[in-house]
């Protein structure tokens, strides 16, 4: 799969958000402020998963289809991927 500079855009954020808490746990900021940049930085991971997935399902359905076989196998396993990444 090519990824595309969306995704590794929103990573980039992801990456940002985790120097930023490192910089407030540096700084001895107040753990609930701490705890809410992690949440955030969870929820920015787990967009950029779905996305991830929505796009390779999308690309595979197409293929398969193409293909003349059943999409139904590669839609249960993208639902298993996003179960198992949270």
């Amino acid at each position: 799969m090519q990824y595309d500079d969306d995704v590794k855009r929103r990573l980039k954020r992801v990456e940002g958000q985790i120097r930023g808490v490192l910089k407030m746990m540096e700084e001895e900021q107040p753990c609930k402020d701490v705890v809410a940049q992690l949440s955030a930085v969870r929820s920015a991971a787990d967009k950029a998963i779905a996305y991830i997935v929505a796009v390779n399902l999308e690309k595979c359905i197409f293929e398969e289809k193409e293909a003349g076989g059943d999409t139904s196998k590669l839609v249960k396993q993208a639902v298993e991927l996003l179960v198992k990444s949270r």
